[in-house]
């Protein structure tokens, strides 16, 4: 399957994913996180807290389709700017917005038109005005170089099909000193690539999953500096969700 492909096959995955939300939530239907998305509950833990959940539009929660806790990942400061690759139906960016406050701006990029909609309707529910959903791929930001102090993923670097230049955009976007924290599905070392594909599919967060070493050389590749891969729980045998983090040097 070629990378036109299989991105398209995520798009319309995520896009079913927001309908579904979006109808539970039309019919004020209670949604259970993980459960109707393409993500399996395992995928969550840990997940986020019930203050954490509170903050937010229940369809934020239930369109949460990761693997962890962005947020959780970094020290968010009054008055930063971060930025959410794909951001789905917001749940990363909103809590953002909260932690850097008016002073600060949250930005979520994402390419399903589904998943930016339901975005916009949970911001305009919470009425956060330091919020931007912009329509993008992580392998092309519609930001210009040094926009943020921040970069969070969750779960979506491993259904890139072109992870050097997802890596590589993040150190673009970043102003020098600036960091990143990322939930992802991360393989252990011995797993080949066919390996990863026996366990789980592409859209399914497996298949495309890079190993821990690969991560850290990728991150290193790209430019940044003290990259860490923690795992945190087994999703498939030998993959773990993880927590990625690391700077782009000051100078």
């Amino acid at each position: 399957m070629t990378g036109t492909e299989l991105r398209e096959q995520v798009r319309a995955r995520y896009a079913a994913a927001a309908t579904a939300v979006v109808a539970a939530d039309n019919a004020a239907t209670a949604c259970c996180r993980g459960t109707s998305g393409p993500v399996g509950t395992a995928f969550g833990a840990p997940s986020y807290s019930t203050t954490e959940q509170a903050e937010l539009p229940a369809a934020a929660v239930a369109a949460s389709l990761g693997c962890g806790n962005p947020v959780s990942t970094v020290d968010l400061r009054l008055g930063e700017r971060v930025l959410d690759l794909g951001s789905g139906g917001g749940i990363d960016v909103l809590l953002s917005a909260r932690r850097v406050g008016p002073t600060g701006h949250a930005y979520g990029v994402d390419m399903t038109d589904e998943m930016l909609a339901l975005a916009e309707t949970n911001r305009a529910r919470v009425g956060a005005t330091n919020v931007t959903f912009l329509r993008g791929t992580i392998e092309d930001v519609p930001l210009p170089a040094g926009a943020v102090d921040v970069v969070i993923s969750n779960c979506v670097i491993n259904l890139s099909t072109d992870k050097a230049v997802a890596l590589a955009e993040m150190f673009r976007v970043l102003l020098p000193g600036g960091r990143i924290g990322i939930s992802d599905v991360v393989a252990e070392d011995d797993l080949l690539p066919a390996d990863r594909a026996d366990r789980g599919s592409h859209v399914g967060c497996i298949a495309g999953a890079l190993s821990s070493v690969e991560y850290l050389d990728g991150l290193t590749a790209a430019g940044f500096a003290d990259a860490s891969v923690t795992f945190t729980h087994e999703v498939a045998p030998g993959m773990h969700g993880a927590l990625v983090r690391a700077i782009k040097p000051a100078g």
